[in-house]
């Protein structure tokens, strides 16, 4: 049996509107989604621990970009069955293997920012 939805949207489509692939794009490249997955690259951590981490991310963004990154197969939420209530996340291999194309592009905007600031004070100062 042929997968339709694969034959409709081969590789490079994400420039198509309809491609579904735009809306997972736009869920694991959000700010907090990029930042999540750093902070969980080696680690599992409490809700609290991802906040402190993730720093300036609001407790409502957090939740709802744990549950989008969830809902993906990127992170698993563990919770566990004492009072108080204790819940961890960590990355799923899915959520590894996406992780690993953003730490190439962590390293390479850690690797540039300076270049990129110079250019972004030149052309504030050209317009």
């Amino acid at each position: 049996m042929t997968d339709k939805l694969g034959e409709k949207f081969m590789r490079g489509e994400l420039l198509n509107v309809n491609c579904p692939s735009r809306d997972v794009l736009k869920r694991i490249t959000s700010r907090w989604s990029v930042l999540i997955l750093l902070a969980l690259k080696n680690d599992t951590l409490r809700f609290s621990e991802l906040r402190r981490a993730v720093g300036g991310v609001s407790e409502r963004m957090l939740s709802q970009s744990l549950r989008y990154m969830e809902e993906d197969g990127f992170v698993e939420r563990i919770a566990y069955d004492v009072v108080p209530p204790h819940v961890e996340y960590r990355l799923t291999p899915l959520g590894l293997e996406v992780g690993e194309q953003v730490v190439g592009l962590a390293d390479w905007l850690e690797m540039n920012v300076e270049r990129i600031l110079a250019h972004r004070e030149k052309q504030s100062a050209d317009a």
